[in-house]
């Protein structure tokens, strides 16, 4: 009984640090690194990624976890303005079906090219994993975030909507179940 009791106590007191290290203002990135990796999802991030690239924050840009059937021609009508940069340092990842295989082609690229840094686009609320399982595959190499804001977070404090707070719950133990997994298959390059 009290093991169940100091277990819920960690976990609800994990909870709360897991919700106050997600971002909930716009950060204005002043780094540059080799290249820039976004992790497919919500709609902005494949347009602040391309801006950052359109601004030389990054060489290269990795777009992770495209589904198969989206052309490189449908994203590029997301940012009419960058088009011309689809055909020079663009590169797009179909094989990503989660955050562990976004992880996993973000090392085969970074490697591919010989990359020491990079700044890590996705939404706020998916930063702390999609960081621990880049950081995971790629212990050598530096990576800067650059959470864009969603608006599901972002509306009021998550404590406040029992829907935000049960989605910071679910990606919360997603965290947990990504941090256990790599506890127990250390492997990384």
């Amino acid at each position: 009984m009290l093991a169940a009791v100091v277990g819920g106590l960690v976990l609800t007191c994990g909870f709360f640090w897991f919700a106050s290290q997600i971002v909930s203002d716009e950060v204005m990135l002043d780094s540059r690194a080799d290249g820039i990796v976004v992790l497919t999802g919500a709609a902005p991030r494949i347009p602040d990624a391309i801006e950052l690239l359109a601004a030389e924050r990054g060489k290269r840009l990795l777009i992770t976890g495209v589904h198969r059937a989206t052309s490189a021609s449908e994203i590029a009508r997301l940012t009419p303005l960058y088009s011309k940069y689809f055909t020079c340092c663009i590169d797009l990842d179909r094989s990503a079906l989660n955050t562990f295989g976004n992880a996993l082609e973000t090392r085969r690229w970074t490697r591919e090219h010989n990359f020491t840094s990079l700044i890590i686009v996705t939404s706020n609320w998916h930063m702390p994993r999609a960081m621990a399982e880049i950081e995971h595959q790629l212990p050598d190499v530096r990576l800067i975030a650059f959470p864009v804001m969603s608006e599901t977070v972002r509306e009021r404090p998550w404590w406040e909507n029992i829907g935000t707070a049960r989605f910071l719950a679910a990606e919360y133990l997603k965290y947990l179940f990504a941090l256990v997994r790599m506890r127990l298959d250390p492997d990384s390059p």
